[in-house]
């Protein structure tokens, strides 16, 4: 083998750095197991731990760098929501509304007419909603203008009635980009406020949606309120931090006060009805010590927390603004936000300051800064800003509707700043306010939180204004498009939302682990017993490495675990046997025609290498298209899948064949067969083209029972593609499915309800359309309490609605109509393409149509048939067999699959063709498929026996998955070997029979 030592130094270079990376989850483990044990149960005692040493550091590498708790977690392995708990969603900001805000709600009929023809057009086409918009308004009306609907006082200066719609659509659509890039920013602000651990936040391909990952919270319902709600842009006055020393002084000691107190009671044994002041505050932690180094002296020079001799005062979790001026209060540590409202909104501490300030904190953290000892703060300190109320009613001055125009520009000292417009009534309303305001400061707040605090210089008349403050071209873009946020309001819809317990998260990766461990142990042992202990010795090893590459790129490349990606490299360890089956079939070839061990390595290796290549490339194909077409936990089976194939290729190949250069080298002998295996598939003589008629029968009369079921009996659509609400229910005891369904049929109001026993019979998921097409804020929260009353005869009078959410209701999902329908168009495309791709790989690589037609053919019938057995079977069997995403997933896999078997097959054929071009082609063919038995046999077994163990031990959430997989390898097996070629030879045969005939 050549270039042996590159590969070496490759392989320990991959081992290095997947060790490196699987470093950090394991001190991640620890700190979190350590959490637990400190805990005692307690899940907030545990996040609080967590939260107090996220900055500190958990893992010294080499003594050359040390690693805090925050940065090992994010360099982990991450588990997906269906493994750890937790909330997904998908929001979509609808480009339709972005246009209707635009044109200032145009009454005009085209308009309105061409919008909806566009909405309609989205769910089954893909172009974007403004293409699809334009050319719906031209074909309603060639010779109307765009401009005369867009010219509007937001847009002056930009569209004018002379402007052309080619010119108004560029304009159009670069507002709508700025409205989802400011609807993208305000979502993430208030997500980095939920206080979980890895948020995950990411605009998708279509405009306007937004992906949305929230592990491990507790209150969907307010999560969902607070993402939908509409953010609100208001403009206030400040007080001057000068006016409020004294009342911060006083605050101080009345904390003092308060908590001295409360440490009394503590002592003694007055019982829990203590005074309301102790009652108000929560208990306050040691102080936050060196807060000073951490802040930029030149922006703050404010004191160090530190020197505070009181742990438990104001000012110990508060570092006040020593400048005394601004309306900066003072600084708080991240995890001291919390306590300094709670001392602050104490009516006790309250009623210390003026009746009209409000304290709000600063978005974002300040910059780090750089210690002495060279290393940079990792604590997040934030400001806090002393507001004016200076209305009557409590509303600011000014909101964010008046404001027409706000962009990023470059100042004339080259800084960036941000240029800002008003309309008429703004205008005036602002040159009052800053009038009233110079030399102080205006807060511009978005949904509570200060983004700047500019001083005013000068009354502003006109509206225009610039608003300067050492921003980033980042910052300054960012800040542009949350004031144009008043005038595009276009709210976020929920089109996806699915919720995963905690309880059912850790049951599925035990259940993943679990099937995981004994598919290993399976293939370890089958390969030992088929091959021997030394030749199957070294292929587990290579088995082993191989999982060890996977999980190590899957960290270093930061995707997500989830419980089809567990599936995905399960279904990895079956087919990566394929490679050694492979290798070892043609060695045990070689050696059965008298070469020595050493050569009929070396030519074992060489032969297998173009069908590895082959069945690799195409199985890669599928999984790439996945990873393309599918989303969420699809993209994570596609992940896995891809990078399983890299690895086990790289296993297979020269990992094993390096070993055997050992082996050979220390004059160890080696033998690939066992006495019980020896003979096993040898010599077989099965007539596969001579038969291939009553295949084509066999195969024919399966296909039309397949069609006739499809077409009397249909296939059960998961929500996924039908739209619609599921929840998984777990109760204390046995329950009867069908009587919880009448149950909810008259809470639903008739409305479609299906009720199924899901895994145990204490468990059902109840399936649902009711008010699928409502996208108020509270619709969920409507159902949900529905669900609850149709359940509460089944559940007891003692379960409350909140300990039915947090204790039985183990998962909840929820798909729109629109995105059903995308996903839907998205699973279409990725079959036809998967099937264009493969037959135009086999003809690429085989130079023969004929070929490429078998397979065609072939994967046809194997995708018809598992339809049709699911259409049979999905009313019957115990375990969930709907037609969703997963599905898709499953029979992309099993065409990717079959197509190995049959690339596998084609291979031999054609080198046996080359070998023997004078001998009878059906004799020949035949002896092809029967060498092939033996290799078909044995990777069909081990991938069927992995998968049999997933669908014992992997749970219920996947068990329909895995089997369409199951029913997968057994009819790719089949077809690959009786209706692939035998159909490509009966076209071959029939067009030389034609030649024959043109020529007489």
């Amino acid at each position: 083998m050549q270039n042996k030592g590159a590969i070496r130094v490759f392989a320990i270079l991959l081992a290095l750095v997947s060790l490196y990376q699987l470093i950090f989850t394991y001190h991640t483990r620890q700190v979190e197991k350590e959490a637990k044990e400190i805990a005692l149960g307690d899940p907030q005692a545990e996040i609080n731990y967590l939260d107090s040493i996220a900055n500190e550091p958990v893992y010294n590498f080499l003594g050359i760098r040390k690693y805090t708790y925050k940065e090992c977690k994010e360099k982990e392995i991450n588990f997906g929501l269906d493994l750890k708990g937790g909330m997904n969603l998908i929001l979509e900001v609808k480009v339709a509304d972005i246009l209707k805000a635009l044109s200032n709600y145009n009454t005009d009929p085209t308009f309105n007419e061409a919008l909806q023809i566009a909405e309609q057009k989205e769910k089954t086409s893909s172009e974007d909603f403004i293409t699809l918009f334009y050319n719906s308004f031209k074909e309603l009306d060639s010779e109307a203008r765009l401009a005369a609907i867009f010219n509007t006082v937001e847009l002056k200066g930009r569209i004018d009635y002379n402007t052309s719609n080619d010119e108004v659509i560029k304009v159009v659509r670069e507002e709508s980009s700025s409205a989802i890039d400011n609807a993208f920013n305000i979502l993430r602000t208030r997500i980095d406020r939920f206080g979980v651990t890895q948020p995950n936040i990411q605009q998708l391909e279509k405009a306007g949606r937004v992906l949305v990952e929230l592990p491990g919270v507790k209150d969907p319902q307010r999560v969902r309120k607070l993402l939908q709600g509409t953010a609100s842009l208001e403009f206030w006055e400040t007080y001057e931090i000068g006016e409020l020393v004294q009342n911060l002084i006083q605050a101080n000691q009345k904390v003092i006060e308060i908590e001295t107190a409360k440490a009394e009671l503590a002592k003694s044994d007055v019982p829990s009805e203590v005074t309301e002041e102790v009652e108000a505050v929560q208990t306050a932690e040691n102080a936050a010590s060196d807060l000073l180094s951490q802040l930029d002296s030149d922006s703050t020079q404010v004191d160090s927390l530190a020197t505070q001799e009181m742990s438990r005062s104001l000012f110990s979790v508060l570092s006040p603004n020593q400048r005394q001026q601004g309306p900066l209060v003072g600084y708080a540590l991240a995890k001291d936000t919390s306590k300094v409202n709670a001392y602050l909104q104490n009516e006790h501490v309250s009623a210390l300051f003026p009746k009209n300030v409000r304290f709000m904190w600063g978005v974002k953290p300040l910059p780090q800064r750089e210690l002495a000892d060279g290393t940079r703060s990792k604590d997040e300190i934030y400001e806090l800003i002393a507001i004016k109320v200076s209305s009557h009613d409590g509303r600011p001055p000014l909101e964010g509707d008046v404001v027409t125009s706000a962009r990023a520009e470059t100042g004339q000292s080259g800084d960036y700043e941000i240029s800002m417009g008003m309309n008429a009534e703004g205008s005036n309303v602002w040159a009052r306010l800053t009038k009233a305001n110079i030399g102080k400061s205006v807060a511009i707040v978005l949904d509570g939180y200060v983004y700047s605090y500019p001083t005013v210089n000068v009354e502003i008349k006109g509206g225009r204004s610039s608003i300067t403050g050492n921003f980033t071209p980042e910052e300054a873009k960012d800040l542009a498009n949350i004031l144009k946020s008043g005038k595009l309001p276009a709210p976020a819809r929920i089109v996806e939302d699915t919720v995963v317990g905690p309880s059912l998260g850790e049951e599925a990766v035990n259940s993943g682990f679990s099937s995981f461990i004994w598919a290993f142990i399976v293939v370890l042992a089958y390969m030992i017993f088929f091959y021997g202990f030394k030749a199957g010795t070294v292929s587990d090893l290579a088995l082993l490495a191989n999982m060890f590459f996977i999980l190590g790129v899957l960290a270093s490349f930061g995707a997500v675990l989830t419980l089809p990606g567990i599936a995905g490299i399960v279904l990895t360890i079956g087919m990566s046997v394929d490679a050694n089956v492979l290798i070892y079939e043609r060695i045990r070839e070689e050696m059965a025609a008298g070469k020595g061990v050493r050569l009929a390595i070396a030519d074992g290796y060489k032969n297998a290498f173009s069908a590895i290549i082959d069945s690799n490339v195409t199985t890669f194909l599928t999984g790439l298209i996945l990873f393309v077409f599918g989303t969420g936990p699809i993209k994570g089976f596609a992940t896995t899948l891809m990078i399983g194939i890299a690895t086990s290729f790289f296993s297979a190949i020269f990992i094993t064949r390096l070993t055997y250069e050992w082996l050979l080298n220390k004059k160890i002998e080696v033998k690939f067969s066992t006495k019980l295996t020896e003979g096993f598939m040898k010599n077989t003589k099965i007539k596969f083209l001579e038969k291939k008629k009553s295949f084509f029968i066999i195969s024919g009369i399966i296909l039309l029972a397949s069609v006739i079921s499809l077409a009397t009996h249909g296939l059960k659509s998961g929500i996924d593609f039908s739209g619609g609400r599921t929840y998984v229910v777990r109760f204390e005891e046995k329950v009867s499915a069908s009587d919880i369904q009448k149950a909810l049929a008259t809470e639903f109001e008739d409305a479609h309800v299906e009720v199924k026993t899901f895994g145990g019979e204490n468990q059902v998921r109840v399936a649902t359309n009711y008010m699928i097409d409502e996208n108020g804020t509270e619709v969920d929260n409507v159902i949900e309490e529905k669900l609850f009353n149709g359940l509460k005869g089944t559940l007891g009078a003692d379960v409350s609605f909140e300990k039915f959410i947090n204790d039985y209701r183990m998962s909840s999902q929820k798909v729109g109509p629109t995105i059903a329908s995308d996903i839907k168009a998205k699973a279409y495309r990725a079959i036809l393409f998967s099937l264009i791709v493969i037959f135009l790989y086999i003809l690429i690589r085989f130079r023969n149509w004929e070929y490429g037609l078998g397979a065609l053919v072939a994967l046809v019938h194997d995708v018809i048939v598992v339809l049709g057995i699911f259409s049979m079977l999905y009313s019957i069997v115990p375990f969930s067999l709907e037609i969703d995403q997963a599905f898709i997933a499953a029979i992309l896999t099993v065409i990717g699959y079959s197509i190995n078997d049959t690339v596998v097959v084609f291979d031999r054929i054609r080198e046996y063709l080359g070998l023997h071009p004078k001998r009878d082609r059906v004799g020949v063919v035949d002896s092809a498929l029967n060498s092939t038995i033996s290799r078909t046999i044995n990777t069909s077994l081990t991938t069927f026996v992995v998968l049999l163990v997933i669908f014992l031990f992997g749970g219920e959430v996947i068990q329909g998955f895995v089997f369409a997989l199951m029913l997968g390898v057994v009819i790719g097996t089949y077809s690959s070997l009786f209706i692939a070629t035998p159909v490509a030879f009966s076209v071959i045969e029939a067009r030389e029979k034609k030649k024959i005939k043109a020529k007489k």
